[in-house]
């Protein structure tokens, strides 16, 4: 049950792109090229026999991501759709903690331990329910400010992903490292779902600094 509801988590980060970005192809051809070797070494426990092997798939990662943004076209954006993508962190959360319960990650990683990224996605629901309901956008200056903090608030549990790791970086949870995403559907966290939530940030940021232009 678990990984059904992250392989919907996953393919549904993959299609809101996609609308949110004006259906460029480009990009969602890109990920999904990626995401296939991803999966297909997860498949076949790669990742779990060498573990070591996994940082070149985050540093490939980090790469395509920013080859992704230069394929997109800023002019044909859809702020809405990228603001939904954040609610996605709501499910997320929830599947790390199920995870910490089959011992797959650290509690630390849970929003029981230090993770609040939960609370992006909480904020990200108010604020779309709130445009749909009033017809009205929140301020340029609240959105930026909110959108940093997202990133923030991403790269602080990425950064506590990868020292939880059974890596030769590991800093935290020795007891119960993070070894979910190196199996499969879980290698899609930092794969696919948090690219694209990094790069739906900047692309709302960028947006916002436009409106103000």
């Amino acid at each position: 049950m678990t990984q059904t509801t992250f392989l919907i988590i996953s393919f549904l980060s993959l299609l809101l792109l996609f609308l949110g970005t004006g259906r460029n192809k480009k990009a969602l051809t890109i990920c999904i090229v990626w995401q296939t070797i991803a999966g297909t070494i997860a498949i076949l426990h790669i990742f779990e026999e060498k573990p070591n092997l996994f940082p070149l798939m985050i540093f490939g990662t980090v790469i395509l991501t920013f080859l992704m943004l230069k394929q997109i076209d800023r002019q044909v954006l859809n702020p809405t759709i990228l603001l939904s993508i954040h609610i996605l962190r709501i499910p997320v959360e929830l599947v790390l903690y199920q995870l910490f319960l089959q011992h797959k990650i650290p509690s630390l990683m849970t929003f029981a331990g230090w993770n609040f990224d939960i609370l992006i996605g909480l904020s990200a629901l108010i604020i779309l329910l709130y445009q749909i309901s009033s017809k009205r956008k929140v301020s340029r200056h609240f959105s930026i400010i909110w959108n940093i903090i997202g990133i923030i608030f991403l790269l602080f549990i990425v950064s506590l992903a990868i020292l939880s790791s059974p890596l030769p970086i590991q800093q935290f949870a020795f007891a119960q490292p993070n070894i979910a995403v190196l199996e499969f559907p879980y290698c899609f966290l930092p794969t696919c779902v948090v690219p694209i939530v990094l790069i739906s940030h900047i692309l709302l940021i960028n947006e916002q600094k436009k409106r103000c232009g």
